[in-house]
């Protein structure tokens, strides 16, 4: 993982150039990314992914893509939110932006995501069972529906941040 600060600041996940992935934990085997003899594999389909969000089916759950750049991403807890780094000089100036970012942010179309608990964050070309070994982000979520709505903010004059929101739907 790529860290952009000194030690206990966020730890981001990068990809080669694709989509990054949200899958499940659970269902993690079943992601094959682009090691498929198939003529269209996993990497293929998260790169048809239309827009900033989209679900991919996997297993017996589903993935969250994160789609139009590669940027590098993190999640925030204290948010229930993804950050997805398009521009800032520091990684400190960035995350000072995220509270006005949310604040003005113009949404997306929501769509539901329904998730058996933690998901691993990863580059979407990678196969699932390759997981621990790779650069990947584990986001230990509840088990059920989440809100998924994506945005990209200005929050200072060089600052541009991509925000994928979640919101757990009572369950």
């Amino acid at each position: 993982m790529a860290r952009y600060a000194d030690p206990g600041v966020l730890e981001w996940v990068e990809s080669a150039g694709g989509p990054l992935i949200a899958v499940p934990e659970t269902v993690l085997p079943f992601w094959a990314g682009a090691d498929n003899e198939d003529l269209a594999t996993d990497y293929d389909r998260a790169c048809e992914v239309d827009g900033h969000v989209g679900l991919l089916p996997v297993g017996d759950s589903a993935a969250l893509v994160f789609g139009e750049e590669p940027a590098s991403t993190s999640f925030l807890p204290e948010h229930a939110t993804f950050v997805r780094w398009s521009a800032a000089h520091s990684e400190d100036e960035l995350l000072a932006g995220v509270p006005a970012a949310l604040d003005s942010a113009v949404w997306g179309s929501e769509v539901r995501w329904r998730v058996p608990g933690p998901v691993l964050l990863f580059d979407s070309a990678w196969p699932g069972r390759a997981a621990g070994r790779i650069e990947h982000l584990r986001v230990p979520l509840e088990a059920g529906t989440y809100a998924v709505r994506a945005a990209y903010a200005q929050p200072g004059p060089e600052t541009w941040v991509g925000l994928v929101s979640l919101s757990r739907l009572g369950n």
